[in-house]
């Protein structure tokens, strides 16, 4: 994926991917994750303007200080990058922290976003699988070498089933990266102050208000069955509120699933077929 950079509005240099042709799609990653998240997707997607943003302070983006990484700051961030591109409205695809991200632009900038597909992510997040990803936030592997951080994956991910070896090689190339000295992140270590101001609150803030805001967006939810993230029950309570949602539970799959999975490309496919069709009806209303 080839990058290009914009400026932010504190002009922080941000890196994004921009590739394809047709409808719109932001892609926005989960915490200390980037726009390669998506590339098992992007080998699927036909008659999509794939759009990759990498959020401040991961992969090739400006580190800028735990103070700058915010949801409010990153969801501003890519209204920015829309604007650079001169879009008026987009679909969001959004992997954990990107879901979160797109709730708040569609709370913000609603006229902006054309539907939303929720990747592991909703309203409500289990404290104990956030303090999960937490504890290896912003610290190094103590292995030494790409191959290690491999091998220990499965392990390390829980809920995930049947995944084979080349997968976790190719999960570990897009998170980690080969030094002198051992394995580095591809992110600013001080996403773990940022995030640990975050969970100071308890309980963590209600974000259903911004769930709520989606109101009118095409949605689709995709949950790994074995997901401590995003419970069951939540993901029941997501559809309860808005039952025309698209939802899809991936099995073998932990938090989060890899969008390649056969049940979450149907789903990724119906819900753009309906973004298509309320982009299409917002056209006709406008045009009469």
């Amino acid at each position: 994926m080839s990058q290009k950079t914009f400026p932010a509005e504190d002009g922080a240099q941000l890196a994004y991917g921009d590739e394809g042709q047709g409808l719109p799609l932001l892609a926005l990653a989960g915490l200390t994750r980037d726009g390669r998240d998506f590339a098992y997707l992007a080998r699927h997607l036909r008659d999509v303007r794939l759009i990759r943003l990498d959020s401040r302070g991961r992969g090739g983006s400006e580190w800028t200080g735990a103070a700058t990484y915010t949801v409010g700051q990153e969801a501003r961030d890519a209204l920015a990058l829309m604007d650079h591109l001169g879009l008026a409205r987009a679909a969001i695809i959004g992997s954990s922290r990107g879901g979160l991200l797109a709730m708040a632009m569609a709370a913000s900038a609603p006229d902006r976003i054309s539907g939303i597909c929720f990747n592991d992510t909703g309203p409500v997040l289990e404290r104990e699988g956030l303090l999960r990803i937490g504890g290896f936030i912003g610290i190094r592997p103590t292995v030494g070498t790409l191959q290690e951080v491999a091998d220990r994956l499965p392990a390390a991910m829980p809920g995930f089933a049947n995944v084979p070896a080349q997968r976790w090689v190719e999960e570990t190339v897009r998170h980690y990266v080969q030094e002198r000295d051992g394995v580095g992140l591809t992110y600013d270590p001080a996403l773990r102050d940022a995030f640990e101001l975050a969970m100071q609150a308890n309980p963590l803030p209600d974000a259903w208000p911004l769930f709520d805001a989606c109101a009118g967006l095409p949605l689709a939810l995709i949950r790994g069955a074995g997901s401590d993230v995003l419970t069951h029950e939540t993901a029941m309570a997501m559809c309860a509120r808005r039952p025309d949602m698209l939802y899809a539970e991936i099995p073998d799959r932990g938090h989060i699933p890899f969008l390649d999975e056969p049940e979450a490309l149907a789903v990724i496919a119906d819900w753009l077929g309906k973004v298509r069709q309320h982009e299409a009806e917002l056209a006709g209303a406008g045009a009469s």
